[in-house]
């Protein structure tokens, strides 16, 4: 009897077993929803609306508010893969990599670049577009005739905690560095508006820019030996997670990896098209 008690002792423990491994989540997703955090405030990649127009999605800690753009059709893009739900939370930047770091969002999908810095803290999927750094200008400006970094000079500035102002903006030995603007609609007020004569910034970035301010330009000198030395990494644009959830980075890998340049910058101009003209 003993034995057999034993014995049966031991399956219920082997079931018991065999059943919590299959509640684990598959997915790196726990819930079933996916998390998602960005600005909302960073066309085309990601901004705010007050309807959900176009395929916007409802702002679950600003109500009654819904995102859009780029990020946002990529996270459904993943949802819908992996059989999600999307849950969109409004964050600052400087919040977005400590909210992956503490669980408050399961991912990070908001235009961040692939840094060695930022990799050190997160893992990172991707990259889910390329984005070349550009320069903005008014059109009427002496600097619209400019054919390499060399040529830019007077004062300008960037979005804080970018590449663009930490790695780029020092690399243009006529300027003058103004303190880092806040956000990227702050960034591009600035320019706009004189109070700074360029800013840089990235390609998908300025070409939402010149349409929500028609009277800026963009400076590409991508096919300029005069150009912004920045590595691979750093105009690969990835998505954050939390370090080692290996299989929500695998399940988000999945869907990035058949898709190409041609694939992400085809999504890229829906947003670029459906973006608010003001801001």
């Amino acid at each position: 009897m003993k034995k057999i008690l034993c014995i049966v002792i031991a399956l219920m423990m082997l079931l018991s077993m065999t059943a919590c491994g299959g509640e684990q989540p598959k997915s790196g997703v726990e819930d079933g929803v996916l998390t998602v955090g960005m600005e909302c405030a960073y066309a085309p990649y990601n901004w705010m609306q007050n309807d959900d127009a176009n395929g916007a999605v409802p702002i679950a800690n600003v109500p009654g508010s819904y995102a859009n753009g780029y990020d946002v059709m990529m996270a459904k893009k993943i949802c819908e893969a992996n059989g999600w739900k999307l849950e969109v939370k409004k964050l600052d930047w400087d919040s977005l990599v400590p909210a992956v770091q503490t669980g408050e969002i399961d991912c990070a999908i908001a235009g961040q670049s692939m840094t060695a810095d930022r990799d050190k803290v997160v893992d990172f999927a991707g990259p889910y577009i390329y984005a070349s750094i550009v320069c903005l200008v008014q059109k009427d400006s002496p600097l619209a005739a400019a054919k390499g970094i060399s040529e830019l000079t007077g004062s300008c500035t960037s979005q804080r905690g970018t590449i663009w102002y930490d790695t780029c903006l020092p690399q243009i030995k006529g300027a003058t560095i103004q303190s880092a603007a806040d956000d990227a609609g702050a960034m591009l007020m600035a320019v706009s508006s004189g109070t700074c004569d360029f800013v840089c910034t990235d390609m998908p970035t300025a070409q939402g820019a010149v349409i929500t301010y028609p009277n800026l330009m963009i400076l590409d000198f991508s096919n300029s030996q005069d150009n912004f030395n920045v590595s691979a990494e750093e105009i690969n644009i990835g998505i954050s997670v939390r370090e080692g959830n290996k299989t929500l980075l695998d399940a988000m890998n999945k869907v990035l990896s058949p898709m190409n340049a041609d694939s992400f910058n085809a999504l890229m101009a829906q947003a670029v098209a459906i973006q608010p003209i003001e801001e």
